[in-house]
Parts: structure tokens; sequence; C-alpha cells
């Protein structure tokens, strides 16, 4: 029996929504052997739809409706889990609860014993209670919006598939005017990091994932004003895709940056300290948080940690010039590359952090870019190793297998380029 292109999709599908549900069953043990094994799974069986898409210039729409049915099963099998004691959610709640009672979450310090008062029993556990926020404007802003609707960690979970949704539908729109198959959209949808960092743990970072698409769509239609000012909320949510700057390079006019930057200046009003702009503990995090970091790790033996920083965003910067030179004006390709550079030198980069380049992915040029989503999944394993009492610490087998996957995919794609330029070479050689 031979199996058509969509039903091995269907197949890859049924697979992704079992392990999935498997591993929010095991969501009590972050880490563990059941739960990575799971995920495992479930990346390998994304990564072999992923090739179906590639090889495949089409499907019948019947399959991307029942692939999203399927991921909306695993994604509500998520949603009802509960959050971890110290997930970043906890700090959403706190600095949307204290801003509504007229704090400042750039300088109140959650553990400060004159605030305990102030705590809910979903705030008490917040990790990193030392500092006050690390958070941009927009998400301080978001954290509000949300906690005046309702004051919960599901409310926040909530917001963030929302969000997830409202990407999917814009994707499948982008898709719909560029001409590319629909069936892209599940290279989105059916990727395990959404499941367990949209609906399970639940990070702003989507918020700023779907302002940067909306963003990119708006450039794409020239709708120009649009487009800076969705950019510039998008950095107010977290800085990353500030290094996308050059690709709006004389993109977009003058006087809608301007109209950005204004408005990116009015959201950090509420906050301004004695006139400064408030940074919160952002200091401290690119000065003490680590995970995941080997590039950042061996540069900061030679230079400080603020030097190294601003490294990674210059490396970011290049990327996005070298993207805006070598890429079709209409390609998301450009839009993955700065931000997966910038990260890979970063000081922490955490599974979550690679949700900003989800929608910028569906050619065989960003497969480096899609192994390092997936390879990324095994460090939930020190997630498990805080259980049982050993150090916050990414093992070296793992940032081996992490990284080494990337490189080998690169290789592989890059040994591929120059045989295939070779023989083109070698064709028009003998046509002489």
């Amino acid at each position: 029996m031979k199996f058509t292109p969509s039903t091995r999709v269907y197949v890859l599908g049924a697979i992704l929504c079992v392990a999935l549900t498997i591993c929010s069953r095991n969501w009590g043990d972050r880490g563990g052997p059941s739960f990575l094994a799971s995920l495992v799974v479930a990346g390998i069986a994304y990564l072999l739809a992923i090739r179906e898409f590639l090889s495949t210039p089409g499907f019948p729409r019947r399959v991307v409706v029942i692939g999203l049915v399927l991921a909306a099963l695993w994604h509500l099998q998520f949603l009802r889990m509960q959050s971890g004691p110290d997930d970043d959610i906890h700090r959403y709640v706190w600095d949307g609860h204290v801003q509504r009672l007229g704090y400042n979450p750039y300088i109140v310090v959650p553990s400060d014993p004159g605030l305990s008062g102030l705590h809910t029993p979903e705030t008490r556990t917040l990790n990193n209670p030392d500092v006050p926020s690390p958070y941009p404007a927009g998400a301080q802003l978001f954290f509000r919006a949300v906690t005046a609707i309702h004051e919960s960690i599901f409310a926040f979970k909530i917001a963030f598939v929302v969000c997830d949704f409202a990407i999917v539908l814009l994707l499948l729109n982008v898709l719909r005017r560029s001409g590319q198959g629909e069936h892209w959209v599940l290279a989105y949808a059916w990727h395990p990091l959404l499941a367990t960092n949209v609906a399970g743990s639940g990070h702003v970072d989507i918020v700023g994932v779907l302002l940067l698409l909306v963003s990119v769509a708006a450039l794409v239609r020239r709708w120009r004003a649009v487009a800076a000012l969705a950019f510039g909320l998008a950095v107010s949510v977290k800085f990353l895709p500030i290094v996308l700057l050059p690709l709006y390079w004389k993109r977009v006019r003058m006087r809608d940056s301007t109209l950005a930057a204004i408005v990116v200046g009015l959201l950090y009003v509420p906050f301004l300290n004695h006139r400064r702009i408030p940074i919160g503990s952002l200091g401290t995090y690119v000065q003490r948080f680590r995970f995941n970091d080997p590039v950042f790790a061996t540069l900061e033996r030679v230079a400080a940690p603020q030097v190294v920083a601003g490294l990674a965003v210059l490396v970011g910067f290049l990327t996005a010039i070298w993207m805006r030179r070598k890429s079709a004006e209409a390609s998301l390709d450009a839009f993955a590359w700065p931000m997966a550079a910038s990260l890979f030198c970063a000081p922490v980069v955490y599974p979550w952090y690679l949700l900003w380049l989800l929608p910028f992915t569906r050619s065989t040029s960003t497969v480096p870019i899609i192994i390092w989503t997936l390879s990324i999944i095994p460090t939930y394993y020190v997630w498990h190793l805080r259980t049982v009492g050993r150090p916050w610490l990414v093992p070296g087998w793992i940032l081996l297998l992490e990284y080494g996957s990337v490189a080998i995919a690169a290789a592989v794609i890059a040994l591929r380029r120059i045989r295939r330029s070779a023989a083109l070479q070698c064709s028009a050689d003998q046509a002489q």
C-alpha cells in the first residue's frame, strides 16, 4: 500500500497529537524522562512533516483544516495544565497587579518585606523576587490590560492562546496573498514549542511575535505606517526584533518611523522615574543571568558582559544587512536569520525565545533554524535536574547535541549548494 503525501501528513499529525497529549500528562515533571521522550517524539514527527511540506507543492484544504483542528486539541490539553511554581507568568500577574495599585514595576522588588501584603497566592512564588521587572513598557501595559479583565494565570494563558490563534489566521492570509501553499501554516501551528510555551507555561513572547508578523505583513502590502507602528510595538514587548531595523530601511517613510518612535516613547511615560527611562532589572539580566549560552560564555572570558551583549546585537544587525542585500523584498526568511544570529550569541537562550523565529521558517534555507527550534528541546532536562538538587546548568552533552545538530544541518545545506553550483557550471562549460 502506497501512502499519499496527505495520508502521511495525517499520520504525522496523529502522532504529534498523541505525543503532545502524553507530554501534557507529565507536565508536573517538566524535563523528566516521560516528558522529554514524548516531546522528542513530537519533534521528530514535526520534522518529518516539514519534509513533506518541502517536497510537496500543495495539499488539499481539508488537510490544513484537519491539521489545525488537531493543533487546537493538543493546545487545549496544555491550556488546562497548571503552570510551574516559578514560571515567568507569575511575574506577569505581579507586574499587572502592582501597576493597578499605583506602583511602578521597574522600581518595586517583589521580595521587599514591606510589600508582602500586595502578594496574591499566584504571585508569592514568582521567580527572581529580589529584582524588579525587566520587561519593556509594551509588555507591562499588556500585563495591566489582562489583569484589568481578570487577575489570574489562566487569564494570561487564554490571552496568549488568542494571540497564537491570531497568528495562524494572519499567516493563512499572508500565504494566500503570496501564492504559497496554505499547508505551511501547519509548520507554525504544529511546532511543539507552541504547545509547551504558549498554552502550557505561557510566555509574553507570543504577543511580540504577533505584532512582528503584523508589521511584516503590512510591509509586504506597503502599508508603511502600520508596518512601522507594529514593529515599534513588537520591540516594546521584547527587544529582540530591534536587530531587524536594516530590513525596514527605506521601506518605511521617515514620518512613519518618527510616529512609531513617538508611540513607543509614550508607552514609557507612565513608568518614568525622575524623568529617567526605566530599565528595571535589564542590567542585572545581562550581568548575571545565564542559560544555554556557549558562545556568550566563551566571549565573556575576554570581554565584559555588556560588551558581549552589544556584540550579540551587532551580529543581528549585520545579518539583517546581509539578508537585505541578498533576499527578495517579500522574503519572510530574511526576518528569521537576524534574530537567530543574535540569539545564538545571547547570554540566555530559553526554548520560548525561539518562538520569534517560527512564523518565518518555511524554506530549505531556514532548515538549520528549524533544526535549532527542535534540538533545543533537551534543554528542558535542566528543569528536572533542578528538582533533584542539581545546578541550573545545561549539561555539555546537551549543548553538543543542540548546537551540533544545527552545525551539521548548515554544513549539509552548504555542501549541497556547492555541488549544485559546480554541476551547473559544468553543464554551462559543456554547452559552450
